[in-house]
């Protein structure tokens, strides 16, 4: 019997639709779209009163237990160990090791490096994992000659592969398991999912260690290109050059306004840049601009070129320009960054960070330098190439939340480093023995961490994503209006009639598959929460084991693997390798069927579906 849909019902799905478009979209932050989504929620049940079959009206202050629930502060505590783990450098010694090895056995070294990635992610966030070996890698292949884009994409995805094994791996799985455990149904443990990952995965791993390079094009580190680097120079004003006896207007105007004169200085004095004074011999103009532009300035001008360290020898090819402990960067924007939606110009970006932004990349459109960028609305996924004394840059890793590629690591190193590591093994240990649950284990850790120094206050607040926290209170407050309105049992009803006649193993694969097209596109988060409760209503409905239902929405939504837009490690990935978005998509799909078949045979045979 179909179940009937009410009022209340229409509008829960209606909501869901409207908050899928919202998270798959880029002009509102994505904690925005979550508190818009949960304020029309509780507004909608508060002025329309839902009456439940005790006779009961339902309270709508219930969608803010999300706020306190188990699953977001065990999340949260999570995060700061992670954040614990990455500023003590207890990973440190691990990339020196893959550094030293690569040169000499770079298959061998490509096999470790995937396992050893994907290991750690079953345990710590991977975007952290990603972030201190994409350095590394692009190092140590450029040395030994061989292009970075035919490792990184496998490196990524091993990492995914590796989250998807644990309770923890993932906040996803953390939530998914919470809300099986909230409705009832099971309560899985720290290692009830590993073994498919493991037998499955391995088989994922050996398509991107001997596959994978073969699908994936050479292309260029966009950071080995340094024709956009922006210099300052100076440019001398002697009694045969073009600039003596000229107004300050009209040298620039022969240039289109494009030179920028940042100063003038007369002997030992800086005169005022007004447009209406005159250059005299003797006069050095201190300009900015390309290795290019400038050379192109001095022989315009017939004016000899110094750079500011040097004004003893003009720039030439034996003398060439020269910024010392200038480095170019790439940052990419992420969702929740302060720079998302946001303009430079509106950030105050350059002025607060000390950073000179030369070129904005936006996924398959062409790169470009002019003055417009700091009007353009920065967007989830853009991509700015900075450059800066390498201090500022390294400050802008520490304190923001800003995914920064410098193609050099500076790893953190401390003698705190070996307590952080026995401190998230003993969280790990406590609460896969189930000794403690890991809400308890985790927060405990953080604790120790804080009173022995590895932590403090301010890391952990950095350590916390806002649009995580609001994406996960709002997913749960649409679970549970899809429970109470028996959404989720019209949804269950609706997915087994399109499958109508066919065998569970086979809806058991097109559940997976479907879960995997939606995270690859829109919120993982929102897709995991809200078909858990369908999942198990399927399973109801074909009198089949719940536990493998909520294993295939687990296992599919991990499976960001087709778009660089999946995750955001993949977006990190996607700016470092110099890749297209078809990249994504010849290494991806394949290993979505590969994974998918396989999790759908493994849980077909367990469950003996």
């Amino acid at each position: 019997m179909t179940p009937l849909l009410n009022p209340h019902s229409i509008s829960v799905l209606l909501l869901i639709l409207v908050a899928l478009i919202l998270f798959a979209q880029e002009r509102i932050r994505l904690e925005t779209s979550s508190l818009l989504i949960l304020i029309a929620l509780i507004l909608g049940f508060q002025l329309y009163p839902l009456e439940l079959e005790s006779g009961q009206t339902f309270n709508p202050a219930e969608f803010f237990m999300g706020f306190g629930h188990e699953a977001l502060l065990t999340i949260c505590a999570l995060m700061m160990l992670g954040r614990g783990i990455e500023i003590s450098g207890a990973l440190k010694p691990l990339t020196s090791v893959m550094a030293k090895y690569w040169g000499q056995y770079p298959t061998l070294s490509l096999a470790m490096t995937l396992i050893i990635g994907a290991l750690l992610s079953g345990f710590l966030n991977n975007t952290p994992i990603v972030v201190m070996l994409l350095p590394v890698l692009i190092g140590v292949a450029l040395s030994n000659n061989k292009a970075p884009s035919k490792i990184l994409i496998p490196v990524g995805l091993a990492t995914l592969i590796g989250g998807t094994a644990t309770t923890i791996g993932t906040s996803t799985n953390l939530l998914i398991v919470a809300v099986a455990d909230d409705l009832g149904v099971h309560s899985f443990t720290m290692f009830d999912f590993a073994l498919p990952v493991i037998l499955v995965g391995s088989i994922g791993i050996l398509y991107l260690i001997f596959i994978a390079p073969l699908l994936l094009p050479s292309r260029e580190v966009p950071l080995q290109n340094n024709e956009s680097r922006i210099y300052k120079a100076s440019l001398m004003v002697s009694e045969d050059s073009l600039l003596n006896d000229k107004m300050l207007s009209e040298v620039l105007q022969s240039t289109d306004y494009k030179m920028g004169v940042s100063r003038i200085v007369r002997g030992e004095n800086q005169l005022i840049k007004l447009p209406t004074i005159t250059l005299k011999n003797g006069d050095n103009l201190i300009i900015s601009g390309t290795a290019v532009e400038l050379l192109d300035y001095s022989q315009k001008f017939k004016a000899d070129l110094f750079s500011l360290n040097d004004q003893t020898h003009p720039i030439s090819k034996d003398n060439p320009l020269d910024e010392d402990d200038q480095v170019l960067a790439e940052i990419l924007v992420t969702e929740g960054s302060f720079l998302a939606n946001k303009t430079l110009k509106e950030s105050s970006f350059s002025r607060i960070h000390e950073l000179v932004v030369l070129a904005l990349h936006r996924m398959n459109k062409p790169q470009y330098i002019d003055s417009s960028v700091s009007d353009v609305e920065l967007h989830r996924g853009d991509i700015l190439l900075v450059q800066g004394h390498k201090d500022n840059l390294q400050r802008l890793k520490e304190n923001t939340r800003l995914l920064v590629l410098d193609n050099t690591i500076h790893l953190p190193s401390s003698n705190r480093a070996p307590i952080a590591i026995f401190i998230m093994i003993a969280v790990i240990a406590i609460a896969a023995l189930q000794i403690m649950p890991i809400s308890v284990s985790a927060l405990t850790g953080v604790g120790a961490m804080l009173i022995t120094r590895c932590l403090n206050w301010r890391e952990m607040s950095h350590a916390l994503n806002p649009s995580i926290i609001m994406i996960i209170v709002v997913s749960l407050a649409l679970g549970k209006a899809m429970q109470i309105t028996s959404a989720d049992q019209f949804l269950g009803h609706q997915f087994i009639e399109i499958m109508y006649g066919s065998p569970p193993v086979v809806i058991l694969g097109a559940l997976i598959f479907l879960m995997s097209l939606l995270t690859n596109v829109v919120s993982n988060t929102a897709a995991a929460v809200i078909g858990t409760p369908v999942a198990i209503n399927i399973a109801q409905e074909l009198g089949a084991p719940p536990e493998a239902f909520i294993l295939a929405v687990l296992f599919g939504v991990n499976m960001s693997y087709a778009t660089p837009i999946g995750y955001q490690t993949n977006l990190l990935i996607f700016s470092a390798g110099g890749y297209k978005f078809s990249d994504f998509l010849k290494v991806g799909l394949p290993l979505t069927l590969i994974m998918g078949l396989g999790f759908t045979a493994f849980l077909a045979l367990y469950y003996q579906l």
